[in-house]
């Protein structure tokens, strides 16, 4: 982790916020200054709308679901290709690839898995905040919907069910959003796969569109990552061996 620059400083609101909410974290992102508020599910609802009538974050940007399963965590060992990107060879952490399976033996554990979080803006005091809670239950997690305080979190807390099966307690129409009527699942979570449970096929003898098992091949690519010291020395090599190679 870098070092935080000496000029660096806490903003206010982080002082106000640790004085109204002293039971929550206040977390300052240096050096950048980006404030999140993160409390208890008992106490989420209220939190938000003190900082709406209090503190004046009358808008809500977005609200947005968290899967923290394995964070931190390597997910795959790789082999390394001469093209530079690197293919899965060995699930490490989540199973991506086969639904509810457990790779190697590995127990995946986590106390807080699943969050929600809304980012605030306040264009009376040009203030932004961070405001996160986790659900209680990671089989079915459950927070209160936003929906009262803002209206606009409609159509947001459906989309974080849809993607990540957290249910919006309140919520007037929590239905799916994004993924269609039988789809099975939720696409975000970390233990769905890669390749899906079922696809989807235009049957011309029925003549209507049948769902069946998938039938995509396994194959787990790793992006290639540059870093900054060998960024350099990378491109002068792999030029070296494409002109050994012409020669």
């Amino acid at each position: 982790m870098s070092a935080v620059p000496s000029e660096a400083v806490e903003p206010a609101i982080a002082a106000r916020l640790r004085e109204r909410f002293p039971q929550a974290a206040v977390i300052v992102a240096q050096p950048r200054g980006e404030v999140t508020l993160e409390v208890g599910h008992e106490s989420w609802f209220e939190t938000a709308r003190s900082l709406r009538d209090e503190f004046g974050f009358e808008q809500m940007i977005d609200l947005c679901g968290v899967d923290y399963l394995s964070y931190g965590s390597d997910e795959w060992d790789t082999t390394v290709s001469s093209e530079g990107y690197s293919r899965g060879v060995e699930g490490k952490s989540t199973p991506r690839i086969v639904w509810g399976e457990q790779p190697n033996g590995v127990e995946l554990e986590t106390d807080r898995r699943f969050a929600v979080v809304l980012h605030l803006l306040s264009v009376q005091h040009n203030l932004r905040v961070r405001l996160r809670t986790f659900a209680p239950d990671d089989a079915v997690p459950a927070v209160r919907s936003v929906v009262e305080l803002w209206p606009v979190a409609n159509w947001f807390e459906r989309e974080a069910f849809d993607l990540y099966g957290i249910v919006f307690d309140g919520h007037q129409d929590l239905r799916r959003i994004l993924t269609d009527y039988g789809f099975v699942g939720h696409p975000f979570r970390k233990d769905f796969p890669l390749i899906g449970n079922v696809e989807v096929r235009y049957d011309a003898e029925r003549r209507r569109v049948v769902y069946q098992p998938v039938t995509i091949e396994p194959r787990v690519l790793v992006p290639r990552v540059i870093r900054e010291d060998a960024r350099y020395e990378t491109s002068v090599g792999e030029a070296a061996q494409r002109a050994e190679g012409n020669k």
